[in-house]
C-alpha cells in the first residue's frame, strides 16, 4: 500500500522526536549518577548480626559521668567500654531469646519503673528552683536551739557561792595567789548543785547562770576569777577557762547538723507546695465506703 507524502513527513517527524528524547535521556542518566550516594554509618561491632553503630557508642559514652570516664581511661579506654557494650547487648539478646521480655512480672516491674522515671523527671523539672538558706533563717534556727550550742564566748565556767562578802573576797585573793578554785568550791561553796563538781558548770551557754554572773563572765579572760558578785542568795565567785578543742569541734558538727536539718525542712516545704499545686488541678474521688476516706485525700 502506498503512503502519501504527508504521511511520510509525519512519520519522519515522530521518529526524529523520539531520537532526540533518547539522546537527551542518555545524557541526563550519567548526570544523575554524579550525585554521591549517602555514606553508610560506621559500625563498631556486631553481636549475632545486630550492629552497634558509632553513633550509638558515642551516645553511650557521652552519657557517662566524668568519674566513670576517668576510670575507663585508666583501665584501657574506650576499647574496654566497647567490650562492656557488647556484653550488654549479648546478655539482652539472650534474655529476649528466653522470653524474659514477655514475662508478666518483669513487664509489671518495667511499667512501674517507667512510671517512677516519669514522675522523677516531672518533679526534677518543677524543682529546678534552688532552695537555699539565708543567714537570717539560719541564725533564727540556731537561736531556737541555743541551749544545745556554744556561744561565741567559747569558755568553760565554774562558780562557787559564799554566804557573805568577806568569805568571797578572801577566797578570791587565795585563788589569785595560786589556790585551786575547784578545791575551794568543793570545801566552801554553799551551791550544793555544783559543789561536788568543784563548781564546774561546763561550757558557757545562754541562760547557764544568773544575769549578774553572766554580766561578770563577759568581762573576764580565760584563767581569770571575778570579784565577789552580790546576788539574792549570797556572793558568787566565777572563773572561766579555755574550752578543749574537742568540745569546739563537736559544737561545729552540731551546727552543721542543724543547718542540714533546716535545709531539709525548707526543701520539703517547697516540695509539698509543688505537690499541692498539682493536686489542686486534679480531680480525685474515692469510691463510696472506701476505708481510706479519712486519710486527707482531696475529694471533688
Amino acid at each position: 500500500m502506498h503512503r502519501r507524502p504527508t504521511e511520510y513527513a509525519t512519520a519522519s517527524a515522530v521518529l526524529h522526536m523520539c531520537l532526540m528524547m533518547m539522546a537527551v535521556g542518555g545524557l541526563l542518566l550519567p548526570l544523575a549518577g554524579c550525585t554521591p550516594p549517602q555514606a553508610e554509618e560506621r559500625v563498631v561491632a556486631f553481636v549475632n548480626g545486630k550492629p552497634i553503630t558509632q553513633t550509638e557508642f558515642d551516645h553511650e559514652w557521652a552519657d557517662l559521668p566524668d568519674a566513670t570516664k576517668a576510670r575507663y581511661e585508666k583501665e584501657g579506654g574506650r576499647q574496654v567500654f566497647l567490650k562492656e557494650l557488647v556484653d550488654h547487648e549479648m546478655l539482652l539478646q539472650e534474655a529476649r531469646r528466653q522470653g524474659l521480655d514477655l514475662d508478666d512480672a518483669i513487664r509489671d516491674r518495667v511499667r512501674r519503673y517507667k512510671e517512677k522515671l516519669l514522675i522523677d523527671e516531672l518533679l526534677k523539672d518543677r524543682m529546678k528552683t534552688t532552695v537555699e538558706l539565708t543567714k537570717e533563717e539560719l541564725d533564727r534556727y540556731y537561736e531556737q536551739h541555743a541551749s544545745e550550742l556554744l556561744t561565741p564566748l567559747k569558755v568553760r565556767v565554774a562558780q562557787m557561792l559564799l554566804p557573805n562578802y568577806p568569805a568571797a573576797k578572801d577566797l578570791e585573793t587565795q585563788v589569785n595567789r595560786g589556790g585551786d578554785f575547784g578545791k575551794f568550791a568543793q570545801r566552801y561553796s554553799i551551791d550544793y548543785k555544783t559543789k561536788a563538781k568543784g563548781g564546774d558548770l561546763g561550757p558557757y551557754r545562754k541562760g547557764l547562770v544568773i544575769p549578774e554572773v553572766d554580766d561578770a563572765i563577759r568581762t573576764l579572760k580565760p584563767g581569770m576569777i571575778s570579784a565577789p558578785i552580790k546576788a539574792e542568795s549570797g556572793y558568787y565567785l566565777v572563773m572561766i577557762t579555755a574550752l578543749e578543742p574537742e568540745i569546739i569541734q563537736a559544737d561545729l558538727a552540731k551546727r552543721e547538723r542543724l543547718r542540714q536539718e533546716l535545709l531539709y525542712l525548707k526543701r520539703k516545704q517547697y516540695f509539698d507546695s509543688v505537690i499541692a499545686e498539682i493536686k489542686g488541678k486534679a480531680v480525685v474521688r474515692l469510691a463510696d465506703g472506701s476505708r481510706f476516706s479519712g486519710d486527707g485525700l482531696t475529694k471533688r
